[in-house]
């Protein structure tokens, strides 16, 4: 007997395209699910390739308005197109990407009697803990919600506290992942001795926190050389910066490249850098390092650490000095180089996208299983 397959709808309110990381991350995820059939809600414009992994993706008209005078209009507006599109894929489950940003009020809003799994990405818990008018989103759509999946014990205990500890029970850790199979080392093993060949990618903004690389190497004993994969609204005053430090010969910068482009290159390097201040939800750019075969130096957060599981070396955060004696003494230790090596490839074999998506499908299944009287009201 053929199994039935089961009606995801999910979405991201932005262009369907690999622009982030949690874009990049839910192609993986339900492209790598079986038994499925997705219908993902996303903008124009669309990335042909990237969309292969949905049965089916719907770009949304609403005209988007972030917060503001004009958002609870905006939200309504939203609510109405996504419950037409609701009578029409009539679903079994709902997963709501960000917990409490405008689509998943939508998916809350419209609903009805169909189970929501609210899935955090991150950004919409430092919106929270920022804002009253985020927090409630946030709550309103806990509140809604059957499950409520973060990737890290950190995230899940930080969203627990944004929503008053009422819905605990409601809390579920699924990590997150990489495909695996498609990643590979270099092939003869990296120098042990001498400067390091540190990488950086991402974001060029406050949270990334790259001025804190650059501003570490003027302060190293040991020439190390620093390339910058990204953009963003600080890549110039990043490259000022590393010519008033006289760093130009030991810096490189160059532009936004494609993930695939990016995992082609990581095994030319044998360090990442990790550079973030703030919250981080997980860190996928540090799986994709490890497995690769690079060590990973990194701002000592507690999210990072638990993705981590010890399989790095942790400076304070924003502060080029610490890193810079981070770096050093690294550079310094052949033996504690090559334990590094070994133990990031360890570390990311718990972490492969397949893992990821077999237990966020058990996870649906429990709950499309469930009476409706049993699910929480929208």
């Amino acid at each position: 007997m053929a199994t039935k397959l089961l009606n995801i709808l999910t979405g991201i309110n932005r262009p369907c395209e690999p622009s982030s990381g949690s874009m990049i991350l839910v192609n993986d995820l339900y492209g790598a699910m079986s038994d499925i059939h997705t219908t993902f809600l996303g903008r124009s414009p669309v990335d042909q390739a990237w969309q292969a992994a949905f049965d089916q993706l719907i770009t949304l008209s609403t005209t988007k308005r972030p917060h503001g005078p004009d958002f609870d209009t905006y939200v309504d507006e939203l609510t109405r197109e996504v419950g037409a599109l609701l009578e029409k894929i009539k679903p079994n489950a709902i997963h709501a990407q960000y917990l409490g940003f405008a689509l998943s009020l939508a998916f809350t809003r419209a609903a009805d009697s169909i189970p929501i799994i609210a899935i955090a990405h991150g950004p919409e818990v430092m919106a929270a803990q920022r804002s009253a008018s985020e927090r409630q989103a946030m709550n309103e759509v806990a509140a809604a919600s059957a499950a409520i999946v973060a990737p890290t014990c950190v995230l899940a205990d930080r969203i627990d506290h944004l929503t008053g500890r009422r819905f605990t029970d409601r809390l579920t850790v699924i990590p997150w992942g990489i495909p695996l199979s498609d990643t590979r080392t270099r092939e003869q093993q990296p120098s042990l001795t001498g400067p390091l060949q540190l990488v950086h990618t991402g974001r060029l903004d406050d949270n990334k926190s790259t001025i804190t690389a650059i501003e570490a190497l003027a302060l190293t004993d040991q020439p190390h050389h620093l390339t910058v994969i990204g953009k963003g609204t600080l890549r110039e005053p990043l490259e000022q910066r590393a010519i008033k430090l006289g760093l130009q010969d030991r810096v490189r910068f160059e532009p936004f490249l494609p993930r695939a482009e990016v995992w082609r290159r990581l095994p030319d390097f044998d360090t990442y850098v990790f550079t973030t201040t703030g919250l981080e939800a997980f860190g996928l750019v540090l799986i994709e390092a490890q497995a690769h075969g690079l060590m990973v130096i990194y701002s000592d957060l507690l999210g990072v650490r638990e993705t981590l599981g010890g399989a790095g070396i942790p400076y304070t955060p924003g502060n080029p000095r610490s890193l810079a004696v981070a770096l050093d003494e690294t550079a310094q230790n052949p033996h504690r180089r090559k334990t590094l090596n070994k133990t990031a490839l360890d570390n990311t074999r718990q972490y492969d996208i397949a893992t990821t998506a077999r237990q966020l499908h058990e996870l649906t299944l429990r709950i499309t299983s469930k009476p409706a009287a049993s699910r929480p009201s929208p």
